[in-house]
């Protein structure tokens, strides 16, 4: 499989193309000009496009497509609802014009009810918006909404749907492992779930 990873030059995303690649496939990174792709794996392939305004053409000849792309904690609402918004919906509708095979989101705790008083209801909000997008594309999808990040590798021991406690953390290598795995072999297809590693 060749499957685009939306935010592949982030911790999450370079761990992402690593467990593609460990599980025999082809992780392509989509990249804005300028980019240090010197982080990626080797073996990574590239391809060039930019959130903000993407190309018709932009999952051709992908198999599946994973987005865990962000606009950053460091950035205002406009921008991230320009990113994890606007960006995420294209995506998802590209996707489903090149016909792959399902989509994958990383979403974020709580994104399937914004707390309006939350410090990062606008994140939130868009998450939620992009959520609800892909959710109605009638792609295959799967929705992670894992909680609070740490960047430790992989426990292989996580907690997935109801009983996850929202004050606890998630390993990147968990969140990234999860994502190859539901990208490739389709087993949580058609679901979304919070998401936490033990």
């Amino acid at each position: 499989m060749h499957i685009l990873i939306a935010g592949a030059t982030g911790k999450t995303g370079r761990r992402i193309a690593s467990e593609i690649l460990e599980r025999g496939h082809v992780p392509v990174a989509l990249v804005r000009d300028g980019s240090d792709t010197s982080t990626l794996p080797e073996g990574t392939e590239t391809r060039s496009g930019d959130l903000t305004d993407l190309d018709d053409d932009v999952c051709a000849g992908m198999d599946a497509v994973i987005f865990a792309a962000g606009s950053g904690s460091k950035t205002g609402p406009e921008m991230t609802q320009k990113v994890d918004r606007d960006g995420a919906i294209r995506l998802v509708d590209l996707a489903k014009e090149a016909r792959v095979s399902r989509f994958v989101m990383l979403s974020g705790i709580g994104a399937d009810q914004p707390d309006p008083d939350s410090k990062i209801v606008h994140y939130l909000e868009a998450k939620h918006a992009a959520d609800t997008h892909l959710a109605v594309s009638g792609l295959p999808h799967v929705i992670v909404r894992p909680v609070s990040l740490t960047d430790d590798g992989p426990t292989g021991d996580v907690v997935l749907g109801p009983d996850v406690d929202r004050d606890a953390k998630a390993t990147r290598g968990d969140v990234a492992a999860l994502l190859a795995e539901a990208a490739i072999s389709g087993r949580y297809d058609d679901q979304d779930f919070d998401m936490q590693s033990r």
